[in-house]
């Protein structure tokens, strides 16, 4: 067994794998670049190395500076995460000619695999059913078109290098193609270092699922079943569980088949992942092969007690298997939600800022016999940098049933907090919370059908309605008793979002009664766990357990339950009377401004002054987070004013060009 491994990454990976290198009794080292200088894996390594500039370009990509990392350190293997050069077989080549181990599959594996385009290749020689596409390289855009065009719309672009959603597109007709394969080529380029595209098939409502393989140097090859991995957003994945609510048991056992069968034809030694597009009919077809670690390998972990990173330091270091796959069962159902610095409510766009607030659930096993476990590289006060994938952390429940599972999820999720940026904690609520969702009948076109405007919250429920009207008059009792208890009064009205309720309050021992006049109800709060400027109210109302964000607002207070908010007025009689007689305000005029939706850098900016656009036409391309951000004019319009130009940095609402 190794002594010293180093962790040829960052973020919540790396920290996820000292953790295991604890376990195992092996000191770690870390690599950092400029941006993560002072990072949770950075104090937690037992050393760290300076490797460059914050982008990935210029450190975590550059694989002598990894190598010179190790010289220095003494480190005898290395695990590279997954991500930058987690697949990258020229680094696993080079590691093996300096003596030192890669933690990963054998370069032959990952040169037959890991590139999407190989793979494809390895796949229809092996005689493994495919999606249809172009498999080799496309030279340029025109070649892209000719390509698209006699495959058949819609198609999918995708980088030969790719993962993690990054270097991909779909494309509807020949303009997505003219637009999405330079964007596609760019990305591919900054994010992987290779910008070479193949062009497949889309196909239309699939699933995602996938197998996760385990191999040991030994021929053995095991499979830890599926996990279903339909919730994406711009390609990437938001929502996975394990197992998947679509498979059943022949399914089940035809797709681990095939996913072992590949592994075992190109003598896989490591934890890999084979990727299929399954059709709802329980059809499916080989899409890629994954040679590292997936990020959603917690819920695999999960449900079969394998720690997936100690299995592959122990293959790495030539041990063989102590399980075969009759001793691998699933056990209950596990669900992760990805917590991304993006603003659901502006199309789930990057933001990035400081964690101000950062207080993530507790973490453990719970009285009703679930479990939470939170995957994070950040604490509270960290920023989430530009120049790398924006996630938070993975959020991960447990329990005996998928809606056991779920309900789990749906109260942690409750119990995040964060301040500072944009995140879609609400958003994955929402999920949660919806009938589709519960029932299993998923897709990849989830969220397009889902949300179809975007996302904007959700409608408070009648229970919700009564949380936050509970909650509104008793931290209104509690701030009114501390500031002025000559005020405190029974009677009160409630407004939420506008609309009045009639209440009256008192307080009995331990609870908080709250009588709806006029609606011939009684409530009691118990069990509440809040003082001023606390972000978070506990409670249990009438029987259920909550928790709701909450903060001060101009007047009253903005509460939020999962995917509802509501701003809440608690007020005299007199007061809502002279209320509803305010005028409403008036939003700001924002028609003949193209604004920059998110942080970022501006890659280019095709529009001059006098110059006719069209609605629709490509204005900006941003890019924030590795992703190019096209821009376009919403409405026709002569340019009165440019405010911006390539190079520049922009924040959030930026103006960056004005119709006359």
């Amino acid at each position: 067994m190794f002594s010293k491994i180093l962790i040829a990454n960052r973020g919540e990976i790396a920290v996820r794998i000292i953790k295991t290198c604890r376990k195992l009794g092996i000191k770690t080292v870390v690599v950092y670049s400029e941006a993560d200088a002072d990072s949770m894996a950075v104090e937690m390594a037992d050393e760290s190395v300076f490797i460059g500039a914050a982008p990935a370009a210029e450190s975590y990509l550059v694989a002598d500076k990894i190598v010179a990392a190790c010289r220095e350190t003494g480190a005898e293997a290395v695990h590279p995460g997954f991500g930058f050069l987690s697949e990258n077989a020229g680094f696993a080549e080079r590691l093996a000619k300096e003596g030192i181990v890669f933690i990963g599959p054998n370069p032959g594996a990952i040169k037959a695999m890991g590139d999407k385009i190989e793979s494809k290749k390895f796949a229809a020689k092996a005689g493994v059913s495919t999606v249809p596409g172009h498999v080799g390289e496309i030279e340029d855009t025109a070649h892209a078109i000719k390509i698209a065009e006699e495959i058949g719309y819609p198609v999918m672009i995708k980088a030969s290098a790719g993962g993690g959603g990054k270097g991909i597109r779909v494309a509807w007709n020949r303009q997505d193609v003219e637009e999405g394969f330079p964007a596609v080529r760019a990305e591919a380029k900054a994010s992987f270092g290779d910008d070479r595209i193949f062009i497949e098939k889309f196909i239309e409502s699939p699933r995602h699922i996938e197998i996760q393989v385990l191999g040991d140097k030994h021929g053995n090859v095991v499979h830890l079943f599926e996990r279903e991995c339909s919730i994406q957003r711009r390609n990437q994945k938001v929502i996975e569980e394990a197992p998947s609510p679509l498979l059943d048991a022949k399914t089940r056992a035809d797709m681990g088949a095939q996913a072992v069968a590949l592994a075992k034809a190109v003598n896989y030694d490591s934890a890999g992942t084979v990727e299929f597009v399954a059709g709802q009919d329980r059809s499916f077809f080989f899409l890629e092969m994954n040679t590292r670690l997936q990020v959603e390998h917690p819920v695999t972990e999960m449900i079969t007690g394998v720690d997936l990173v100690e299995q592959m330091i122990r293959s790495a270091a030539g041990e063989k298997m102590t399980f075969g796959q009759d001793d691998l069962k699933i056990d209950g159902w596990a669900v992760e939600s990805r917590i991304y610095a993006e603003d659901p409510y502006r199309g789930f766009l990057p933001s990035i800022g400081r964690l101000v607030r950062y207080s993530p659930p507790a973490e453990g096993p719970l009285l009703g016999g679930g479990i939470i476990r939170n995957d994070a590289g950040v604490r509270e006060g960290d920023e989430i940098s530009m120049f790398y994938d924006p996630m938070i952390s993975k959020l991960s429940t447990w329990a005996p049933t998928r809606e056991a599972a779920i309900d789990t999820m749906g109260r942690a999720l409750e119990d995040f907090h964060i301040e500072g940026l944009g995140q879609n904690v609400p958003f994955l609520a929402a999920v949660m919370d919806q009938e589709r969702f519960r029932s299993g009948k998923l897709s990849t076109n989830y969220i397009k059908d889902e949300f179809p405007e975007g996302f904007h919250g959700a409608e408070p429920t009648s229970f919700q309605r009564d949380v936050m009207a509970a909650v509104a008059l008793s931290m209104h009792r509690t701030m009114t008793r501390r500031a002025a208890p000559q005020l405190l009064r029974n009677d009160w009205v409630v407004v939420e979002n506008g609309e009045r309720r009639a209440t009256r309050v008192s307080n009995g021992g331990d609870e908080f009664v709250v009588e709806f006049l006029g609606e011939g109800r009684k409530l009691r709060l118990t069990k509440v766990d809040w003082r001023p400027g606390k972000p978070v109210f506990a409670g249990v109302l009438d029987g259920t357990a909550f928790s709701v964000q909450v903060q001060p607002a101009a007047e009253g207070f903005k509460i939020r339950h999962r995917a509802a908010t509501a701003h809440v007025l608690v007020l005299t009689e007199r007061s809502a009377e002279l209320h509803e007689k305010l005028p409403p305000k008036q939003a700001a005029d924002t028609s003949k401004m193209v604004l920059s939706p998110m942080p970022g850098l501006v890659v280019a900016l095709d529009v001059s002054v006098g110059r006719e656009v069209r609605s629709g036409e490509q204005v900006a391309i941003i890019e924030a987070m590795k992703m190019q951000n096209i821009i376009r004019a919403e409405r026709d319009g002569v340019v009165k004013a440019v405010n911006a130009k390539a190079g520049d940095s922009v924040a959030a609402d930026e103006v960056l060009v004005e119709f006359g």
